[in-house]
């Protein structure tokens, strides 16, 4: 069988509202269909993972349309948080949960629903060995059931960088989960020090962090230096990475970061927390790593790793070469696509 249904949040194409998940989805179900698969895709209405009664009285209309015996691929995001949708269901269409973060991080509240989801799958996706860990080890899932399929990168140009390398980007949502806020105070340890930082997201998330945000730059009196540019579309996106010296990555929880592996793909180095799958990204497993690696608890452990870039020469000129060897090492989303691809197959067959 080569045919998947696939359930996905209504805004996965919103240019106003990128994200890693809606990025992975819509390069998934295209390598699918580019690789031979028919894929009906079925976007549904609603705030997820918060969805109103409307939002799930939607879902579970879509969810009855689906076939008996047909693979049914579900974004965690939906999945997750609708229990009773896809409990019921699972055992009719071939339930398969693509988990980009694990709810319980985000919001442990909603552990015990996205359990009774993860249980009822015929298998789950994960985007990192770290989900994968940690969805095992939450809901004691069957080893056998859940698979990773990491995201891919698309090949791009090296970023010339400058000698100073003061120029430094952010890549996210503003949301208390992206640690924007721990990077504003960072930036006024390092005031001090000549550099220029761009926040590229979305800033309609979380109003009252953006605000929060904003006040720290300018109690530290460096507001000028940091430019809050909102969602940027791909092409402006890439003129950003060839602009930056540094991408930071300053989350408090994050399943992979595709950020990282965007930022490799131009040869760029990486400031980032040590949380979640950002250590897989990077390629920490040996001794060169492209970047720094640092505690996400506060502000002080980022602010020197900003400081140690800044004022090293020589280490950015180190992490620079080994960020481009890092280069050599990504894999592509066609990668990514035959993973998925090669459990649906398992699923359907089973």
């Amino acid at each position: 069988m080569t045919t998947v249904h696939a359930v996905v949040p209504d805004g996965i194409d919103d240019p106003a509202r990128p994200s890693g998940g809606n990025t992975y989805d819509r390069r998934v179900l295209d390598g699918l269909r580019v690789a031979g698969w028919t894929v009906h895709e079925h976007p549904v209405a609603g705030h997820w993972p918060r969805p109103d009664s409307t939002a799930l009285a939607g879902l579970a209309a879509v969810v009855s349309e689906i076939p008996t015996d047909a693979v049914l691929l579900v974004d965690g995001l939906v999945a997750s948080c609708s229990a009773d949708v896809f409990v019921e269901e699972a055992r009719r269409p071939r339930l398969v949960v693509l988990v980009h973060l694990p709810l319980e991080v985000a919001d442990p509240a909603a552990a015990p629903e996205e359990g009774r989801v993860l249980r009822s799958a015929a298998a789950v996706l994960a985007t990192s060995d770290w989900t994968r860990r940690r969805l095992t080890d939450t809901y004691a899932l069957a080893d056998d059931r859940v698979h990773v399929a990491h995201p891919g990168v698309d090949a791009a140009p090296l970023a010339p960088g400058t000698p100073p390398g003061s120029s430094l980007l952010c890549v996210g949502a503003v949301s208390p989960l992206k640690g924007q806020t721990d990077l504003a105070d960072a930036l006024g340890r390092v005031a001090d020090l000549p550099w220029h930082c761009v926040l590229a997201g979305a800033l309609d998330v979380d109003p009252d962090c953006v605000a929060d945000v904003r006040g720290r730059l300018a109690s530290a009196d460096v507001s000028q230096r940091v430019s809050l540019v909102g969602p940027l579309g791909r092409h402006a996106l890439q003129r950003a990475y060839a602009a930056a010296d540094l991408v930071v990555v300053p989350s408090r929880a994050e399943t992979y970061g595709m950020v990282v592996t965007e930022a490799l793909a131009r040869g760029l180095p990486v400031v980032a927390t040590c949380v979640g799958g950002i250590p897989e990204a990077l390629g920490a497993n040996g001794a060169d790593v492209p970047g720094l690696l640092v505690a996400a608890d506060g502000t002080e452990p980022l602010a020197a790793a900003l400081r140690q870039w800044l004022a090293d020469a020589d280490l950015r000129s180190r992490l620079r070469s080994r960020a481009a060897a890092r280069r050599a090492t990504l894999s592509p989303w066609s990668r990514t696509v035959a993973d998925v691809a090669r459990v649906l197959e398992r699923v359907s067959r089973d």
